[in-house]
Protein backbone atom coordinates (compact mmCIF):
# COMPACT_ATOMS: atom_id res chain seq x y z
CA UNK A 1 0.00 0.00 0.00
CA UNK A 2 2.79 2.46 0.82
CA UNK A 3 4.22 1.90 -2.65
CA UNK A 4 1.05 3.42 -4.14
CA UNK A 5 1.16 6.32 -1.71
CA UNK A 6 4.72 7.16 -2.75
CA UNK A 7 3.73 6.83 -6.42
CA UNK A 8 0.93 9.34 -5.79
CA UNK A 9 3.40 11.69 -4.07
CA UNK A 10 5.69 11.48 -7.11
CA UNK A 11 2.85 12.26 -9.50
CA UNK A 12 1.69 15.21 -7.38
CA UNK A 13 5.24 16.57 -7.19
CA UNK A 14 5.62 16.29 -10.98
CA UNK A 15 2.28 18.05 -11.50
CA UNK A 16 3.09 20.82 -9.01
CA UNK A 17 6.54 21.39 -10.52
CA UNK A 18 5.05 21.55 -14.01
CA UNK A 19 2.65 24.24 -12.82
CA UNK A 20 5.21 26.36 -10.96
CA UNK A 21 8.65 25.74 -12.53
CA UNK A 22 10.35 27.09 -9.40
CA UNK A 23 12.46 24.02 -8.57
CA UNK A 24 10.67 23.38 -5.29
CA UNK A 25 8.74 20.13 -5.56
CA UNK A 26 11.18 18.49 -7.97
CA UNK A 27 13.40 17.60 -5.01
CA UNK A 28 10.67 15.49 -3.48
CA UNK A 29 10.52 13.21 -6.54
CA UNK A 30 13.82 11.39 -5.84
CA UNK A 31 13.01 11.45 -2.13
CA UNK A 32 9.70 9.71 -2.84
CA UNK A 33 11.46 7.22 -5.13
CA UNK A 34 13.82 6.26 -2.30
CA UNK A 35 10.88 5.97 0.10
CA UNK A 36 9.05 3.82 -2.46
CA UNK A 37 12.07 1.51 -2.69
CA UNK A 38 12.09 1.26 1.10
CA UNK A 39 8.38 0.39 1.08
CA UNK A 40 9.15 -2.76 -0.94
CA UNK A 41 10.91 -4.18 2.09
CA UNK A 42 8.19 -5.13 4.55
CA UNK A 43 10.51 -4.98 7.57
CA UNK A 44 11.03 -1.20 7.19
CA UNK A 45 8.20 0.61 9.01
CA UNK A 46 6.28 3.47 7.33
CA UNK A 47 7.57 6.10 9.79
CA UNK A 48 11.14 5.39 8.61
CA UNK A 49 10.01 5.88 5.01
CA UNK A 50 8.41 9.20 5.91
CA UNK A 51 11.52 10.36 7.78
CA UNK A 52 13.79 9.41 4.85
CA UNK A 53 11.41 11.17 2.45
CA UNK A 54 11.36 14.37 4.50
CA UNK A 55 15.12 14.46 5.12
CA UNK A 56 16.01 13.88 1.45
CA UNK A 57 13.37 16.36 0.26
CA UNK A 58 14.49 19.08 2.64
CA UNK A 59 18.15 18.54 1.74
CA UNK A 60 17.20 18.89 -1.92
CA UNK A 61 15.21 22.05 -1.38
CA UNK A 62 17.70 23.88 0.81
CA UNK A 63 21.06 22.71 -0.51
CA UNK A 64 20.66 21.70 -4.13
CA UNK A 65 17.97 24.17 -5.20
CA UNK A 66 20.30 27.16 -4.93
CA UNK A 67 23.01 25.43 -6.97
CA UNK A 68 20.70 24.28 -9.74
CA UNK A 69 18.67 27.49 -9.88
CA UNK A 70 21.85 29.51 -10.51
CA UNK A 71 22.95 27.00 -13.14
CA UNK A 72 19.64 26.99 -15.01
CA UNK A 73 18.59 30.60 -14.62
CA UNK A 74 22.00 32.25 -14.15
CA UNK A 75 22.65 35.17 -11.90
CA UNK A 76 20.28 38.09 -12.31
CA UNK A 77 21.35 40.64 -14.90
CA UNK A 78 21.44 44.28 -13.95
CA UNK A 79 18.88 46.25 -15.90
CA UNK A 80 18.04 49.87 -16.44
CA UNK A 81 19.07 52.00 -13.48
CA UNK A 82 20.88 49.18 -11.65
CA UNK A 83 23.35 48.98 -14.56
CA UNK A 84 24.32 52.65 -14.15
CA UNK A 85 25.49 52.30 -10.54
CA UNK A 86 29.25 51.78 -10.52
CA UNK A 87 29.67 53.23 -14.01
CA UNK A 88 31.81 56.19 -15.01
CA UNK A 89 30.40 59.43 -16.38
CA UNK A 90 31.67 62.89 -17.26
CA UNK A 91 30.66 66.05 -15.42
CA UNK A 92 29.31 68.54 -17.99
CA UNK A 93 28.33 71.29 -15.54
CA UNK A 94 29.97 72.02 -12.18
CA UNK A 95 28.35 69.93 -9.43
CA UNK A 96 27.72 71.90 -6.25
CA UNK A 97 25.22 70.43 -3.78
CA UNK A 98 24.89 73.64 -1.79
CA UNK A 99 24.07 75.66 -4.91
CA UNK A 100 21.82 72.85 -6.17
CA UNK A 101 23.41 72.65 -9.58
CA UNK A 102 25.29 70.12 -11.62
CA UNK A 103 25.01 67.86 -14.61
CA UNK A 104 26.76 64.75 -15.87
CA UNK A 105 26.69 62.82 -19.11
CA UNK A 106 26.26 59.06 -19.00
CA UNK A 107 26.08 57.00 -22.18
CA UNK A 108 25.10 60.01 -24.27
CA UNK A 109 22.37 61.16 -21.89
CA UNK A 110 22.48 64.17 -19.62
CA UNK A 111 21.50 63.68 -15.99
CA UNK A 112 21.20 66.01 -13.05
CA UNK A 113 24.14 65.20 -10.79
CA UNK A 114 24.99 65.63 -7.15
CA UNK A 115 28.11 64.84 -5.15
CA UNK A 116 28.13 62.24 -2.36
CA UNK A 117 29.18 64.97 0.04
CA UNK A 118 27.97 68.56 0.33
CA UNK A 119 31.52 69.88 0.84
CA UNK A 120 32.90 68.26 -2.33
CA UNK A 121 32.34 70.00 -5.66
CA UNK A 122 32.96 68.32 -8.98
CA UNK A 123 34.30 70.38 -11.86
CA UNK A 124 33.37 70.25 -15.51
CA UNK A 125 35.31 67.51 -17.30
CA UNK A 126 35.87 65.38 -14.17
CA UNK A 127 35.40 61.65 -14.61
CA UNK A 128 33.23 60.42 -11.73
CA UNK A 129 31.69 57.16 -10.56
CA UNK A 130 27.95 56.82 -10.03
CA UNK A 131 27.38 55.46 -6.51
CA UNK A 132 23.58 55.83 -6.31
CA UNK A 133 20.56 57.26 -8.04
CA UNK A 134 18.00 59.38 -6.23
CA UNK A 135 15.01 60.15 -8.41
CA UNK A 136 16.50 61.50 -11.63
CA UNK A 137 19.82 62.55 -10.08
CA UNK A 138 23.09 60.68 -10.28
CA UNK A 139 24.95 60.68 -6.98
CA UNK A 140 28.61 60.76 -7.97
CA UNK A 141 32.03 60.35 -6.38
CA UNK A 142 35.35 61.48 -7.82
Amino acid sequence: MWTYIWLAVILLAVLFEALTAELVSVWFIPAALVAMLLSIFENIPPYVQVIVFLVLGIIGVFLLRRIFKNKFYGSPQKTNIEAIIGSKCVVTEKVDNLAGCGQAKYNGQYWAARSVSDDVTLNEGDIVTVVAIEGVKLICRK
